[in-house]
């Protein structure tokens, strides 16, 4: 798959300082890469997901969308939008309230495949986003209808139907596919 940039290489500076617009850009090897556009099964399970993590994260940290983290790919640095990001009030505490990157890496992040993106390519991307200090990576296939939770580098569960998705790293959170796929009304 052809990913499109904005073509010119770019500092962590330069990319962070482009303006907001209708695209959302990923910052990978010195370039503003563009983000698939989202379709309807991407944002209903964006929004179910975040609507059920929120709830459950509530006091205990914060849980967004689409919002830029900095890390360090490969020992350059690296920014990706991930779907859905929790990150706890131990990482970034309460008070933090700046309209910035998450400069921190998060507990959980969240991605959603879309119908020309392959899991392979998430697998790649979790590697990555564990080696930059992420802790759990779940990647959603809405073709599927099941989530794969990537616990680290080597160890990954693939849940479906009503299988009960339970992390001590999350105490008191359990979802099910079924329920996620529920919530964003596509069952």
């Amino acid at each position: 798959m052809v990913k499109a940039t904005t073509g010119n290489k770019l500092t962590l500076e330069e990319f962070l300082a482009l303006p907001e617009g209708d695209i959302n850009y990923e910052f990978v090897d010195g370039f503003a890469v563009a983000k698939v556009s989202p379709k309807f099964f991407h944002s209903a399970l964006q929004r179910a997901l975040l609507f059920l993590i929120y709830a459950w994260s509530k006091g205990k940290g914060r849980t967004v969308a689409e919002w830029a983290i900095l890390l360090k790919r490969q020992g350059k640095d690296w920014a990706p939008v991930p779907d859905l990001t929790y990150i706890s009030y131990e990482r970034l505490p309460k008070s933090w309230q700046r309209n910035e990157a998450c400069p921190v890496p998060p507990e959980l992040v969240i991605e959603i495949i879309s119908p020309d993106q392959m899991m392979k390519e998430f697998e790649e991307k979790a590697k990555d986003y564990f080696e930059a200090g992420v802790s759990r990576v779940w990647v959603v296939d809405p073709e599927a209808m099941s989530m794969r939770v990537f616990l680290s580098v080597d160890k990954r569960q693939v849940y479906t139907d009503d299988m009960p998705i339970i992390d001590e790293l999350f105490p008191g959170l359990e979802l099910t596919v079924r329920q996620i796929f529920s919530e964003a009304e596509l069952i």
